[in-house]
C-alpha cells in the first residue's frame, strides 16, 4: 500500500537512511504549467530548523526531477522525482535495532514482515512524507489553475488552544525531554460541488484516509465533527439559498463542505489531530527483542513537536485527494 489515488496516483519509495526518498506521480494531465522554484519553496516549508523544537537533521531536500515535466509543463507521462538523503546518522540507531521503542512501529513492523530497518525508523519514518510534499506541491499548482486552494494552520498545541506562545510552549517541553502534539485545521476553498464518490468512496472518507496515513496522526473530523453529536438537528442544519450570482450555497457550513460524501461547493473544512512525538529525549523503559527489560537512552535528532513542519504535508495530501476526485468527476461527463 505505497500508492494513493485512483486516476491521479502517487507511489512513494525510500527509507529514512537510504540513498534517497522519491516518488512517481502518474495521471497528471498534460500541459499543466509547473513552477519548479515555487515547488521547491513549498517543499522547503517541511524542512528542519525553521521552528521551535525541530530536529537538527539537516537535509536540504532539493527536488531532482527525473521525468514527466519539460520546459515547465507536464507531459502527461509519469512524473518521477527523488530527494537525496545527505545527513543520516545510522549509528544513532544501533541500540534500537535490538529493542522496541514505545509508540513506534518497531514491534508491529517486525511482527508483520519478520524484518525491519531500524535506521531512523526505515520506511515508517516521517522522512517518507517529503515525497508526498513534492507530489502534493505539483497537485497544488494544478488546482490553482482551477481556482482551488488548500490552506492549513495550527489551531492547538498540546493542551493550549490557539498559537499564542506556541514556540515557547514547545521549547518548554523540549527542555524537559518531552514532546507535544496538537491540532491542524485545513480549509479547501474553491472546490466545486460534485467531488466524491457515493458509499465507499465518499470524499470525507478519502480525505480521512489520506490524513490518517500521515505519521503521528491520531484523529480526523470535518465540519462540526464530534461536536455535532451533542447538538440537535435544528442546530446543525445548513439551509440552502440561491446567491446573487445564481449559484446554490448554504447559509452555514456545519457539514464542512461535504454532504452525502460529495462536496457541495462550500469550503471543505477539516481538523487533524497529531499525537505527541513518540521519541522522548530522556530514558525510556521498554524491552528488547528477547523480552528482557531495558532502558533506552536518548540519542538521535528528533522533533519535539511536528505541527509546523506538518502543515505542508496536510496541504499536499488534501491537494492530491481533491485533484484525483476532480479528474474522477470528469469521467462522468461525455
Amino acid at each position: 500500500m505505497n500508492t494513493i489515488g485512483k486516476i491521479l496516483t502517487l507511489t512513494t519509495f525510500g527509507e529514512s537512511h537510504g540513498p534517497a526518498m522519491g516518488g512517481v506521480l502518474d495521471g497528471m494531465p498534460a500541459g499543466v504549467e509547473i513552477d519548479m522554484e515555487q515547488l521547491q519553496r513549498f517543499v522547503d516549508r517541511r524542512r528542519t530548523g525553521q521552528s521551535a523544537g525541530s530536529s537538527t537533521r539537516d537535509e536540504k531536500d532539493r527536488v531532482e526531477l527525473l521525468s514527466g515535466i519539460w520546459q515547465g509543463k507536464t507531459l502527461g507521462s509519469p512524473i518521477g522525482f527523488i530527494i537525496r538523503n545527505n545527513d543520516a546518522r545510522s549509528a544513532d540507531y544501533d541500540e534500537i535495532a535490538r529493542c522496541y521503542r514505545p509508540n513506534h512501529a518497531d514491534y508491529t513492523w517486525e511482527a508483520k514482515y519478520g524484518i525491519r530497518d531500524p535506521r531512523g525508523g526505515g520506511r515508517a519514518s516521517a522522512r517518507e512524507t517529503v515525497a508526498r510534499v513534492v507530489a502534493g506541491g505539483i497537485a497544488i499548482q494544478a488546482l490553482e489553475t482551477l481556482g482551488i486552494n488548500t490552506m492549513a494552520h495550527v489551531v492547538q498545541v498540546g493542551p493550549r488552544l490557539g498559537v499564542a506562545d506556541m514556540d515557547e510552549t514547545i521549547r518548554e517541553a523540549a527542555k524537559e525531554g518531552d514532546t507535544l502534539g496538537g491540532i491542524i485545521e485545513c480549509v479547501i476553498k474553491g472546490a466545486p460541488a460534485g467531488l466524491g464518490e457515493p458509499l465507499f468512496g465518499k470524499l470525507h472518507a478519502q480525505l480521512a484516509a489520506a490524513m490518517m496515513s500521515i505519521p503521528s496522526v491520531h484523529g480526523f473530523e470535518y465540519g462540526d465533527g464530534f461536536d455535532m453529536a451533542a447538538k440537535k438537528g435544528s442546530e446543525v442544519m445548513d439551509q440552502f439559498v440561491k446567491r446573487d450570482d445564481g449559484s446554490i450555497g448554504t447559509v452555514t457550513n456545519h457539514s464542512g463542505g461535504i454532504q452525502g460524501g460529495i462536496s457541495n461547493g462550500e469550503d471543505i473544512v477539516m481538523r487533524i489531530a497529531f499525537k505527541p512525538v513518540p521519541t522522548l529525549m530522556r530514558p525510556v523503559s521498554t524491552i528488547d527483542c528477547e523480552g528482557n527489560p531495558v532502558t533506552l537512552q536518548p540519542r538521535g535528532r528528533h522533533d519535539a513537536c511536528v505541527l509546523q513542519r506538518a502543515l505542508p504535508i496536510v496541504e499536499a495530501m488534501a491537494a492530491l485527494v481533491i485533484l484525483d476526485n476532480y479528474l474522477m468527476r470528469k469521467t462522468n461527463e461525455l
